[in-house]
């Protein structure tokens, strides 16, 4: 049994979506994990992707009394938890690669820079919640993904806070949500919709 008592599992979502698979990805995510706590938080105000992303931002980190936090989804979450690696903790912030972009503005930073690691299911320290939780909400280029918001739009000014960010080759050992050349053949601790 892996003991991680600095990290919550946690899943949030609304109190009418997909609340058993939500159950069932913290129950598999935990099978052989000890976790600090492990929390379900449903939200009524959560009514649709758009609400859901800013209850991952805003209210998120107030359920978090730990270190660091795992966010889990009904469709990705842990799956080879023998995979876990102690040197994440040292990471503000680890999700599944990203590819790279097709256009002149995703997966961009503040600067403009390729960000090649993001994806919600993820690491994330309590740190980087609070601090995220304290910026202006908006979309970028008609999107408004949490995940896109953290390590993308907001990534700059938490780096200058303090946060790390996992590099390319750290989060391929942690999940994936796409297949990339960089993850090729590679086991993941957890993974997202693929």
């Amino acid at each position: 049994m892996i003991n991680l008592p600095q990290v919550t599992l946690v899943a949030i979502t609304g109190t009418t979506y997909k609340i058993k698979e939500h159950a069932e990805a913290l129950l598999k995510s935990s099978r052989e994990i000890e976790f600090g706590a492990i929390k379900h938080i449903q939200i009524e105000s959560i009514k649709d992707i758009d609400s859901w992303n800013k209850a991952v931002i805003y209210e998120l980190p107030t359920y978090i009394n730990t270190e660091f936090a795992i966010l889990v989804h009904h469709d990705g979450y842990v799956i080879n938890p023998d995979l876990w690696q102690d040197r994440w903790l040292g990471y503000d912030y680890i999700g599944a690669p990203w590819p790279l972009p097709n256009d002149g503005f995703s997966y961009r930073d503040s600067r403009g820079q390729i960000v090649r690691v993001g994806n919600s299911v993820s690491l994330r320290s309590k740190k980087l919640m609070d601090l995220v939780a304290t910026r202006e909400w908006k979309s970028y280029y008609g999107f408004s993904n949490e995940d896109g918001f953290v390590a993308c739009h907001q990534r700059n000014w938490l780096e200058e806070q303090g946060c790390k960010f996992a590099p390319l080759e750290v989060a391929i050992h942690f999940s994936k949500e796409h297949e990339i050349p960089e993850n090729k053949d590679i086991k993941t601790f957890a993974f997202h919709a693929i």
